[in-house]
């Protein structure tokens, strides 16, 4: 496992237990470098909505055996901002939460708003279920997941109950109604 990851969920599971930010009380700004990533028309954010974020994540998709086949179980991620500071930490629900802010999201993917990506999870398109909190994640509505990099479970059988992480890249965009 990357031992950044691990060293940024630490860091930010604590953060969010105390509540307490490591630096000022700033929203984090989007990440640049990835402003130019195209998007497929499967997976577009629906009009009438506007970026209020867009980050880097690193981490595991975990899958567990079930039936002789890996079933997707969670994610693990961390986001990062510009600065590769790691602030928002990703799991299973699919939830992603401020470490600077204690706001939080829960998504469901839309019905068919998938992008398949060779070698990688797909891209998805996700409408926010619950809410919490007025900073970051307060007002989003939905959440793209796009660029991924690998994360796709292994190929052939295995054993029942076995579980297995493999490594992620992607990019995560979060909207909200203008």
């Amino acid at each position: 496992m990357n031992v950044r990851l691990l060293v940024g969920a630490a860091a930010l599971l604590g953060l969010a237990a105390c509540g307490t930010p490591t630096t000022g009380t700033a929203t984090p700004t989007p990440v640049a470098r990835a402003a130019d990533t195209p998007v497929a028309a499967a997976v577009q954010v629906p009009a009438g909505q506007e970026l209020v974020g867009k980050y880097q994540a690193e981490g595991v998709q975990t899958y567990s055996c079930q039936g002789n086949a890996w079933k997707g179980l969670e994610p693990t991620a961390t986001l990062v901002d510009e600065d590769d500071k790691p602030i928002i930490i990703h799991s299973r629900g699919p939830v992603w939460i401020s470490a600077v802010d204690g706001s939080a999201v829960e998504a469901t993917p839309v019905d068919g708003a998938k992008n398949d990506v060779k070698g990688a999870v797909p891209e998805l398109l996700l409408k926010a279920k619950t809410v919490r909190g007025d900073g970051l994640f307060g007002k989003v509505t939905f959440v793209q997941r796009l660029a991924t990099e690998g994360g796709v479970a292994p190929a052939g059988g295995c054993k029942a109950g076995a579980q297995t992480s493999v490594p992620y890249k992607a990019l995560y965009t979060f909207y909200a109604a203008k």
